[in-house]
């Protein structure tokens, strides 16, 4: 049985035959964090509204964002075709967001409890305290980064300001500035190998650190960041020679494997498996023991992304099978994260992967080519190795499937990438984000040329939630909401 860490607002769990089981105490909060033990368990509660099976990153939140894309859409007829009109969010999907903005401000805030608490802690060693500290300010900077992309000035809560409920919106120049004040902390006091699956280590600090570059188009500071993970020696891709290897690095009994960075982790147990998986498929498929929403999909000759897409490429057909959703015989259905034996909606084994080591590659091969004004020859290869693998060769070893640093100028690579990403990280929620940072303009031109539709401003950000607006009276509930809503 697979064998993860998970995580619940106040135990940490290991495994699935020996549960912990023990009925929450009620705990004061100025005697709670004197312990390794009790700062752990402080620590283990910001993990848990971003694994939150309904709106954390591993469940409706990835489903809301896999609806944005240039190679899939929202099945018609269901709550998530209307985002793929790119026109803005109806009522039904507002509210989805509101929860998911709930969810991760709950994980900052548990966050924000340990960075206070833990440094007065009387019976913990200064060593310890930096570890969750350090910890704790990783989880907040990931929070804060998806909160910013999505929706831009945020209020910025820190253990500064803990029990101050109204709070302006921080400018997104600011937001950023924390999350890498957060971040150089967290490479600094994480641990080289972290003593659990699924616990952030230096090196997923870096990763994080080099995407946030990324997107703020720092691109010399994003190279070097991914550099040094991809020096480090400590990943590789996981060896593919047939389609069906990449269950090695998806599939639901997967515990760990070389290319993995930071995941979020789940396993086959209601409230704790990857709900996301859910969206992908149609119960007559089988592909999960619960059935499937089939909330996203795509076709095989309407898509131009799908339809040019190499067929000996491994990834098109592990990522895509044919299922007609009542559309025609070209509808395709994603199962990248499939689980045959899944016992409910919510309990897909499979992980979510945030950051693997193909992302450090494709985002190093990127990040140098713009900060050099031209592909490099590191680059290439960062690039090249991802690509072998999505042909079944070795990613070390020079191959006929290679690209060529002389067929490539600064602009013919820098798309190059952009669409080798595409096929790379599809399902995983990350290409509408990956598309963002590259200015409204270039994000019209991509979805319009794939998919025919024109993208409205009000598109790009998500509106504050209402309750927000309501209840922090910091707020303007006019002049405080996003553009269009």
């Amino acid at each position: 049985m697979k064998k993860i860490f998970f995580l619940l607002p106040v135990l940490f769990l290991t495994g699935c035959e020996d549960i912990l089981k023990e009925a929450p105490k009620a705990v004061a909060v100025e005697t709670f964090y004197n312990t390794a033990g009790e700062v752990e368990t402080a620590v283990n509660a910001v993990y848990a509204p971003l694994r939150n099976s309904a709106s954390g990153l591993g469940g409706e939140y990835a489903a809301q964002l896999e609806a944005y894309t240039d190679y899939s859409y929202g099945r018609p007829g269901s709550s998530y075709a209307i985002l793929s009109d790119f026109q803005g969010l109806n009522s039904t999907n507002i509210t989805r967001v509101s929860g998911m903005w709930t969810q991760l401000y709950l994980s900052i805030r548990n966050a924000n409890l340990v960075i206070q608490k833990a440094p007065a802690g009387t019976k913990i060693s200064k060593a310890d305290v930096d570890k969750y500290v350090a910890e704790a300010k990783f989880l907040r900077a990931l929070a804060y980064f998806h909160l910013v992309r999505n929706w831009g000035a945020v209020p910025l809560r820190t253990e500064a300001n803990l029990n101050e409920p109204n709070i302006k919106r921080t400018a997104e120049a600011q937001i950023f500035d924390q999350i890498i004040a957060d971040l150089k902390v967290a490479e600094e006091g994480l641990l080289d190998k972290p003593a659990q699956s699924g616990r952030p280590s230096k090196w997923a600090a870096k990763t994080l650190l080099a995407d946030v570059y990324f997107y703020q188009n720092k691109y010399a500071e994003a190279a070097s960041k991914a550099d040094e993970v991809i020096k480090s020696g400590k990943f590789s891709l996981v060896p593919v020679t047939v389609a069906n290897d990449f269950e090695k690095v998806f599939g639901p009994t997967v515990i760990s494997s070389s290319e993995e960075i930071f995941y979020l982790k789940f396993t086959r147990l209601a409230g704790q498996g990857m709900y996301f998986a859910m969206f992908a498929h149609h119960p007559g498929s089988k592909l999960h023991g619960a059935g499937g929403f089939y909330g996203h999909s795509s076709d095989s000759k309407g898509n131009s992304v799908i339809a040019a897409w190499d067929e000996k490429d491994l990834r098109k057909s592990y990522n895509w099978y044919s299922w007609n959703i009542g559309l025609g015989d070209f509808s395709l259905l994603n199962k990248k994260f499939s689980d045959p034996l899944a016992p409910g909606q919510d309990a897909a084994g499979n992980d979510l992967p945030l950051y693997r080591y193909a992302d450090v590659l494709l985002l190093f091969a990127e990040a140098s080519n713009r900060a050099g004004n031209g592909p490099t020859a590191a680059g290439l290869d960062a690039l090249n190795q991802v690509h072998r693998r999505a042909y079944g060769k070795s990613a070390t070893a020079v191959s006929e499937v290679d690209f060529k640093l002389s067929d490539f100028n600064t602009n013919t690579f820098n798309d190059l990438v952009l669409k080798e990403r595409g096929y790379e990280t599809q399902y995983e929620a990350k290409r509408w984000l990956d598309l963002k940072r590259l200015g409204k303009e270039k994000v019209k031109q991509i979805i319009k040329n794939a998919v025919g539709k024109d993208v409205a401003d009000k598109h790009f950000l998500w509106p504050i939630p209402v309750g927000e607006l309501n209840y922090n009276t910091a707020l303007d509930p006019k002049a405080d909401q996003n553009p269009g809503y």
